[in-house]
């Protein structure tokens, strides 16, 4: 009853992870390349490349060219390229050129949206995956710089 070895330890109190404030790529920005993010993404700026991410905004000044895959897509500019999230919303000022594959899709009047929508289930975890998988290949596709090209023999 008052042994030792009985005695029940209470929870770890862990600090709830502080959320990161969103990444902004401003208006002025122009990024050729893929962008991989756990957290939120507000684009401004032009983006050539694949996106990643939890949470997108794509502003209204903003011009994306890429896939998009992210958990939630709010775009109020222009976009061409395939959208995979959970949740896309299109403003009044959106423009899509591409397939939108969603669980929750809406649209405002006087979105331009040119290009297929249909409803599937994501996973959650879907922008994790392959960030993983694009870092793994970016890993791989690197030269290795500490290989040391072999002595030359001199005959």
């Amino acid at each position: 009853m008052f042994s030792k070895n009985n005695k029940k330890t209470a929870p770890e109190n862990k600090p709830a992870p502080v959320p990161a404030p969103p990444s902004i790529i401003s208006g002025d920005l122009s990024i050729v390349g893929d962008l991989l993010s756990d957290g939120e993404i507000q684009i401004d700026g032009k983006v050539n490349g694949d996106i990643r991410t939890r949470t997108l905004i794509v502003g209204e000044s903003a011009k994306v060219k890429g896939e998009i895959v992210s958990e939630t897509c709010h775009v109020l500019g222009r976009v061409d390229g395939q959208i995979k999230a959970k949740v896309v919303k299109l403003a009044a000022t959106a423009h899509v050129v591409g397939d939108i594959l969603h669980e929750d899709l809406s649209i405002e009047t006087g979105a331009f949206l040119e290009g297929h929508c249909k409803r599937m289930v994501i996973p959650e975890d879907v922008h994790k995956g392959s960030k993983e998988s694009a870092l793994d290949a970016a890993q791989k596709a690197k030269p290795q710089a500490n290989l040391k090209p072999a002595p030359a023999t001199v005959k």
